[in-house]
């Protein structure tokens, strides 16, 4: 029998179609249009936004300053603004001991801190803007086989479609099946911890506060949420043992809120009810070199994070604008010929430029989750007098805030 399917020819092709996928395809969209280039861009993706997809499940995650900024840049952020939360301030402490400290946006003359935004919602938005785009959108559909070829890579969809792409980027998380199809090696951290995750409706509103308190098991992280239906809301993530946190994990809710009352304690008022449980081992698990032949890993395909600081996400996005630049500077140099997006010294420039920032990202993360999971005293005794330190040195926040906040908006 002969076989009439058609080969999709396109510039890029975009395995996974979450939050680094969808902000990639609309993000270079966006880049083609003011070069005056266009690029024929294809995003696959096994499934539509709902509460099920593992990238646009019920969790809330926090957006940076400078997330926020480079996605207004994009355009981008205007569509999902109305469904965030501002972080106005932060609350840091250690359960059992006098370490303490705040930071407030005021005292950087800025708006907010961040955002916090619910993945089920945002994953909504960016579809419809996806769907109303040139960006030829296959979903529901995954990939089934990849053949990299010299001057391209040959895709074949779980449809039957082929793909044929100038670029390949692999934005379909922890299990990349591009990375298992090229056998790309993955190096893992096992923090011994496992996350819960809920939300919690507390009796009096957050006001714009975050909390992170650091228990003898590991943190355990409060995020400000939109009200709804005059509920007030934190988004909870639960840093323990793998066994304290499959006790939790089946322990009845009233226990559980009176477990996780005694934890945190009273700043954020009383805690009234909470959501579905779900949890999650904890471990850094990151690719040594993210690029492959005319392959580009980003996201949590490149690189997942404990949630101690709320990065993942930030540091995911920051390998979109690092990608749609080198795009954009090689779309900006090409005088009338036509631009392969593949070739070497593409992929090499998004891994030069990635590097640093990976790097200091991931060995901060793996600093703090040591640091503060441990209850040897000389580490007590150091890290309280430095969360109190800041809290009598205000110059001594800076840093911190810049870090915490991403980007400058410069």
């Amino acid at each position: 029998m002969t076989n009439t399917t058609t080969v999709e020819q396109v510039d890029i092709a975009i395995v996974g179609g979450a939050m680094a996928g969808a902000t990639l395809a609309l993000g270079l969209t966006h880049i083609a249009k003011q070069a005056g280039r266009p690029l024929k861009i294809a995003l696959i993706e096994a499934h539509r936004p709902n509460d099920e997809h593992p990238g646009f499940d019920a969790r809330s995650i926090a957006i940076s300053h400078g997330s926020i900024f480079q996605l207004k840049k994009l355009q981008i952020w205007p569509h999902i603004a109305a469904l965030a939360s501002e972080i106005n301030h932060i609350h840091i402490s250690e359960r059992g001991n006098f370490g303490m400290t705040e930071l407030s946006s005021d005292d950087f003359q800025l708006p907010y801190l961040g955002q916090v935004v619910e993945l089920e919602a945002v994953g909504q938005q960016l579809f419809n803007q996806l769907e109303q785009s040139d960006i030829q959108l296959h979903c529901p559909a995954s990939l089934s086989e990849v053949e990299a070829q010299d001057d391209q890579q040959l895709l074949t969809l779980s449809c039957g479609q082929k793909i044929a792409a100038k670029l390949l980027v692999a934005a379909d998380g922890l299990n990349s099946k591009v990375r298992h199809a090229f056998n790309q090696p993955l190096e893992q951290v096992d923090f011994q911890q496992s996350a819960i995750i809920t939300n919690i409706h507390t009796e009096q509103p957050h006001q714009g506060w975050a909390y992170e308190r650091f228990t003898q098991s590991g943190p355990l992280a409060l995020l400000p949420m939109a009200d709804r239906n005059g509920e007030h809301r934190l988004s909870m993530v639960w840093a323990l043992s793998p066994n304290e946190a499959e006790q939790m994990l089946a322990a009845p809710k009233a226990e559980f809120i009176e477990k996780l009352q005694a934890t945190f304690g009273y700043r954020a008022g009383r805690f009234v009810d909470i959501g579905e449980r779900v949890s999650y081992p904890l471990m850094l698990s990151y690719m040594q070199r993210p690029i492959y032949h005319r392959t580009v890993f980003l996201g949590n395909a490149a690189q997942t994070l404990h949630p101690i600081a709320g990065q993942g996400f930030n540091l995911g996005l920051r390998d979109v604008v690092s990608l749609l630049q080198v795009i954009e500077q090689a779309l900006t140099n090409v005088d009338g010929c036509e631009l392969d997006v593949g070739i070497n010294h593409i992929t090499h420039d998004y891994l030069a430029r990635r590097n640093a920032d990976r790097d200091s990202t991931m060995n901060s993360i793996e600093f703090l989750v040591r640091g503060f999971s441990n209850d040897h005293w000389p580490l007590v005794l150091g890290r309280n007098i430095g969360l109190r330190l800041l809290s009598w040195f205000p110059p001594l926040k800076a840093p911190v805030a810049r870090k915490a906040m991403g980007w400058t908006t410069s």
